[in-house]
């Protein structure tokens, strides 16, 4: 009897996974960049993710965008479960990161990441980053921004506010158009146009799922990769990652 608590005791332990990748930095600092799999805090299953380590932190990219091998043309189902290789290309999935920011325990960032056609970068960051649940449309908030990106999030131009707006995806509309009026054209589904799936309101300033445009024919398009505090003229970025972190 002493023996079989004893084995599953160590099955047990054996069975344990980090919370996110903070916690695996914390427990060994020379741990590389890399795919591991965590359990988040009060959440039954577990799941891999692409941790980006830096000297004293440890980020879970939940988006990462370099050329056009991956589409995230993707419906809603792709988008809530994610898809594309986590060394790679992909969309971690709306689900999981729920699952990783529910717990009210912990406070998390948002890091975005841009890189231009230029050589240059920029970067805005968010605090209280949380996603709601699937029957919010995984409902988006942030906190106080800081960084040199701008603040695209909540819009360049009133009324673009994307905070507190539910996933638009091509197949299930949740921005706030209806219609939106942009010039003389009337949009109903921003994602139609825009492409990819985000959290558009009333279409806004920030995308980062639409079509990848390669260098010299990055400009003017309306579905690309956007930033619009960033680069004012519709200009899409030649590559895109999203991370967050306990703060």
């Amino acid at each position: 009897m002493l023996m079989l608590q004893f084995c599953c005791l160590i099955q047990a332990e054996e069975a344990a996974f980090p919370e996110d990748c903070m916690q695996i930095k914390k427990n060994s600092s020379q741990e590389p960049s890399g795919v591991y799999e965590i359990q988040p805090a009060g959440v039954d299953t577990h799941f891999k993710v692409y941790c980006e380590m830096g000297q004293n932190e440890g980020w879970i990219v939940i988006q990462r965008r370099t050329g056009g091998q991956e589409s995230f043309h993707r419906e809603w189902e792709e988008y809530k479960r994610g898809f594309g290789s986590l060394a790679n290309d992909h969309w971690l999935g709306l689900e999981k990161v729920h699952l990783l920011t529910k717990n009210k325990t912990k406070k998390w960032t948002l890091k975005v990441d841009l890189w231009d056609h230029e050589g240059g970068m920029a970067f805005a960051e968010y605090n209280n980053f949380t996603l709601g649940d699937e029957q919010t449309a995984y409902k988006l908030e942030v906190g106080r921004y800081s960084g040199n990106a701008g603040d695209a999030i909540r819009g360049s131009k009133p009324r673009m506010d994307q905070n507190g707006f539910g996933f638009s995806t091509i197949d299930s509309d949740h921005d706030g158009c209806s219609p939106c009026i942009f010039d003389d054209i009337a949009e109903e589904e921003c994602a139609a146009s825009e492409g990819g799936g985000w959290w558009y309101s009333r279409c806004g300033s920030a995308a980062l799922n639409g079509d990848w445009h390669p260098s010299g024919d990055h400009i003017y398009w309306v579905s690309g990769l956007h930033w619009h505090t960033w680069k004012p003229v519709p200009y899409s970025a030649k590559a895109t990652r999203m991370m967050i972190k306990p703060e």
